[in-house]
């Protein structure tokens, strides 16, 4: 694990200590799952980003997923 520095804002820094006193944690353990959860959404932004491209460079057809429309299964009718 590496320490690092940063800046922030006094506001930022008291609701961090006031919400790690609640959760019985401190300022680096919920840096890190905070960080770590911008990374994710990141990650699925990009993802859905490059979904959105391969759609608008090649749309879906008319039947591409209607071959699969009698396999699904909905249950007892």
């Amino acid at each position: 694990m590496k320490t690092i520095q940063m800046t922030l804002d006094d506001e930022l820094v008291e609701n961090v200590d006031k919400v790690v006193k609640r959760l019985h944690t401190n300022r680096s353990a919920f840096t890190r799952e905070a960080l770590q959860d911008a990374l994710n959404k990141y990650n699925a932004l990009q993802l859905e980003q490059q979904h959105y491209q391969g759609y608008r460079q090649k749309p879906v057809g008319d039947v591409e997923f209607s071959v699969w429309e009698e396999e699904q299964e909905w249950g007892e009718k």
